[in-house]
């Protein structure tokens, strides 16, 4: 295990004042990471073309390495997008669909997970929205409304809402023997659990970097397998996504191999080298090391709140790095003691299920330490009245 004390210390000086829970909504900058960008930035505000050809380019090739080492893919599977978003819609306007088609996931998803599936309506094609198991989609869930019209499943790795951890080799598995494309909408996640794209079977995942990866916002990744890229016809074309995309002017709308047909134009480079430290971090933490000490932390925190009576809907039984549970006052008043909980300093977000029942979310990073749990405890505990 690493050196939690010297983490805090010297990446996240914050924890010193603030006991911030809610890296799944956005969480804070490394102090290598920000250090990084401003060089960055320093570099850009100079002669920027001689910054491009000399550090950026062999940056973002060296992050690509990287990134590809993180979840087991190959470096020409691997392409940067702004969002998750970006990214899925991307993917869900490339593939050929056929009228009749379907999509299957469940009612718990991310908009990004969910929205560029519902548009495709317009082209007949049916989203098949299938009610949460245990806060999220299971291999029983998929088994149950999966059909021969099913073209693609869409998870979260880890549910925004719920914190569902899905069991995603096993539903991989069951997508591969049917030829359907698995998507995994992995920002909750690739950060705090192990991926291995292959033996999970993943035929697209798509992350933002502002959460788990602990980057800016507006950069992030995708990987495609080459299979299923090669299948695939981009609606949206880039200039650098063609093949002799460099010939300007020759206009020519052949898509590069693989991944890289999704490339969407001149990148965030300063947020993209930002994002190297961020990965080097992460690696030498040890990734399964933070999914051992985040799900220590949501198992601690389930604990506490469980004894004060509340009503937690994070399965323990899947469980990564949140923990969601039903605020027993009204929205308007959930949120006053939100914002009376960040007068504190203690930072969590509130959220809504489809009813506007109104629930409170922890989310956690590997800096996190049972003793910001307590304090969330003792100040809600204020706040709320209880």
């Amino acid at each position: 295990m690493y050196d939690i004390h010297a983490l805090r210390q010297n990446e996240f000086p914050h924890s010193r004042e603030i006991a911030y829970l809610n890296h799944a909504g956005i969480a804070p900058l490394p102090q290598r990471s920000k250090r990084a960008i401003q060089a960055a930035v320093e570099a850009l505000s100079g002669d920027p073309s001689d910054y491009f050809g000399k550090t950026a380019f062999p940056a973002l090739a060296a992050l690509q390495t990287g990134l590809a080492r993180l979840v087991n893919a190959a470096p020409s599977e691997i392409v940067h997008i702004t969002s998750t978003s970006a990214a899925l819609n991307a993917v869900a306007q490339a593939i050929v669909w056929q009228p009749g088609d379907r999509v299957l996931f469940c009612d718990v998803e991310f908009p990004s997970n969910a929205y560029p599936w519902l548009s495709l309506a317009r082209d007949g094609v049916e989203s098949c929205v299938v009610p949460a198991d245990n806060g999220g989609l299971t291999l029983r869930a998929v088994e149950q409304h999966a059909d021969a019209r099913t073209r693609v499943v869409a998870a979260s790795a880890v549910q925004f809402f719920t914190g569902h951890r899905t069991d995603l080799a096993a539903i991989g598995h069951f997508c591969r023997e049917r030829g359907i494309l698995f998507v995994v909408d992995a920002i909750q996640s690739i950060g705090h659990m192990p991926f291995d794209v292959q033996a999970m079977n993943i035929d697209v995942l798509a992350t933002g970097g502002q959460k788990s990866l602990l980057g800016l916002p507006g950069v992030g990744f995708m990987v495609v397998r080459d299979a299923a890229a090669e299948a695939m016809r981009p609606r949206l074309i880039h200039s650098n996504a063609t093949v002799n995309w460099l010939h300007w002017l020759a206009y020519d709308l052949t898509p590069l191999p693989g991944a890289e047909r999704f490339m969407s134009g001149t990148p965030n480079v300063a947020g993209m080298i930002g994002l190297g430290p961020s990965l080097a971090l992460l690696e030498e933490l040890g990734v399964a090391h933070i999914d051992a000490h985040t799900m220590t932390l949501s198992r601690y925190a389930i604990e506490q709140l469980t004894a004060l009576g509340l009503e937690v809907i994070t399965p323990g039984d899947a469980l990564g790095p949140i923990v969601t549970f039903r605020s027993p006052v009204d929205a308007a008043a959930t949120e006053q003691v939100v914002q009376q909980l960040a007068a504190e300093r203690v930072i969590v977000v509130k959220h809504l299920d489809a009813a506007g029942v109104a629930y409170i979310r922890l989310s956690f990073h590997g800096y996190n330490v049972p003793e910001e749990v307590d304090r969330f405890i003792a100040v809600y505990k204020v706040a709320a009245r209880l």
